[in-house]
């Protein structure tokens, strides 16, 4: 999830990630990295975004890995088939702190070969020159700041000031998801405000995801426990989810009258409940129902 949301990010905000790591805003697009050819060894987490003469690669990385040197030259040199006369600039972004020493490898060595790559650990970012940014804002409670909730609320801040519509809701729901890698979800619930986050691409992915996960989930049990059973459970899993996500934790007797619905009931809550703010709102639809 954490890969997917960064590689939005620098595909939609490709112009702020060049000012940042390239240092002038170049125009930029998506290649596919089935362009170069080859099958990409790990195309998950990878973004490629080309100019004229320039080609960024960036790879985002949670957690430390030891084909990263390996992986970068590889890259290096599938690019450099297909594109010989661009200059190619490549990154590897560290999103979550750690000491391992794998963060710190930046050259892929074998005997009469060479090849290096810049690496950018997050926790070591100055948090100003990630301000300075829409498509970098959510990374900026990652960067290097000793008080990481203050930085998510001067974050918050900027967020209700952007426009138009559509990137304000993207970045607000990016800067959400990035932000749990370091900060507890209550924390990031009471400063950013989940309705600017509705709209966002990012969130109704996330809400399909889950959809069809606890469908699935419901599927799989209903083999055990049937078939109905099972859809009408991962139904009111899913739905109970995204109710407390939205207006907070639910009084048992409420979770019971909810569970007690049918799944075309829960079908129709769950695509209601997005235009909810507070439990007056869920008792209001249930006694229509």
């Amino acid at each position: 999830m954490f890969d997917n949301v960064c590689k939005f990010l620098a595909e939609n905000f490709s112009s702020d990630f060049a000012r940042w790591l390239l240092g002038k805003p170049i125009g930029l697009t998506k290649l596919s990295p089935t362009e170069l050819f080859v099958q990409p060894i790990r195309a998950d987490a990878l973004i490629l975004l080309e100019s004229e003469q320039t080609i960024l690669h960036i790879e985002f990385q949670t957690q430390p890995d030891a084909e990263i040197p390996f992986r970068m030259a590889d890259y290096r040199l599938r690019v450099y088939r297909r594109y010989p006369q661009k200059q190619m600039h490549q990154v590897v972004i560290y999103l979550k702190p750690t000491a391992s020493p794998l963060v710190e490898e930046n050259v892929f060595v074998i005997p009469k070969t060479r090849h290096e790559f810049e690496v950018i650990r997050l926790w070591e970012q100055p948090m100003e020159a990630l301000l300075e940014f829409p498509g970098l804002l959510p990374f900026v409670v990652l960067s290097r700041t000793a008080d990481k909730p203050q930085a998510l609320r001067q974050v918050a801040q900027i967020i209700e000031n952007l426009a138009p519509q559509p990137e304000q809701s993207n970045v607000a729901a990016a800067t959400s998801i990035l932000a749990g890698l370091v900060l507890d979800k209550e924390v990031i619930r009471q400063v950013l405000r989940e309705e600017i986050m509705l709209e966002s691409v990012i969130y109704q992915d996330i809400v399909a995801q889950a959809t069809a996960k606890g469908k699935a989930e419901g599927r799989a049990e209903g083999k055990a426990q049937g078939r109905a059973e099972g859809i009408q459970e991962g139904e009111t899993s899913l739905v109970l989810r995204l109710l407390k996500r939205r207006i907070g934790e639910l009084d048992s007797q409420l979770e019971v009258t909810i569970g007690n619905l049918s799944v075309a009931q829960l079908e129709e809550l769950g695509e209601a409940l997005l235009d909810f703010s507070t439990q007056d709102d869920l008792l209001t639809w249930l006694a229509s129902h």
